[in-house]
């Protein structure tokens, strides 16, 4: 399993980076070879992803959410594995810390080749700095989900 870790710090206030982040369904805007993310319901996505011309699709399920502080997943059907938490820090009133740490099992050809040449690794950091410019750029979040969902509930 290969674990990915990177922070940005954008230039938007906690509630509205947070509130972006909510927005599943806007995460093709800004990351590379995310073709479709589907709300399904409060916890669970449909994925559609295309990887070096391998398109895969699999379901996450959200375990932990706290509104302004953190989103915890994991996949829980389909052609991926990985899990991971997103976390957001007040730096003050106008800039927030948003940090990315993701374990990803690498389950195809297309996947393992990415894994050894960093690619994986590459397409986070890509992710995170496209996620910044977007939601700068707008200066407001696209919309807003602020509910809680705890582990094993």
């Amino acid at each position: 399993m290969t674990t990915v870790k990177e922070t940005v710090e954008v230039d938007v206030p906690l509630h509205t980076a947070y509130n972006q982040w909510t927005q599943f369904e806007e995460f093709p805007h800004f990351m590379e070879g995310v073709e479709e993310v589907r709300q399904l319901d409060a916890r669970h996505n449909h994925w559609t992803t295309r990887i070096g011309g391998v398109q895969r699709e699999f379901d996450t399920e959200i375990v932990d959410q706290l509104a302004d502080e953190r989103i915890t997943w994991r996949t829980i059907g389909g052609d991926t594995r990985q899990r991971g938490t997103v976390q957001f820090r007040r730096v003050d009133d106008t800039h927030t810390r948003v940090e990315l740490v993701m374990e990803v099992e690498p389950t195809g050809l297309a996947e393992k080749a990415a894994d050894l040449t960093g690619t994986i690794d590459r397409r986070a950091k890509g992710d995170m700095r496209r996620f910044k410019e977007f939601v700068e750029k707008r200066g407001s979040e696209t919309g807003a989900w602020r509910g809680r969902i705890r582990p094993g509930g």
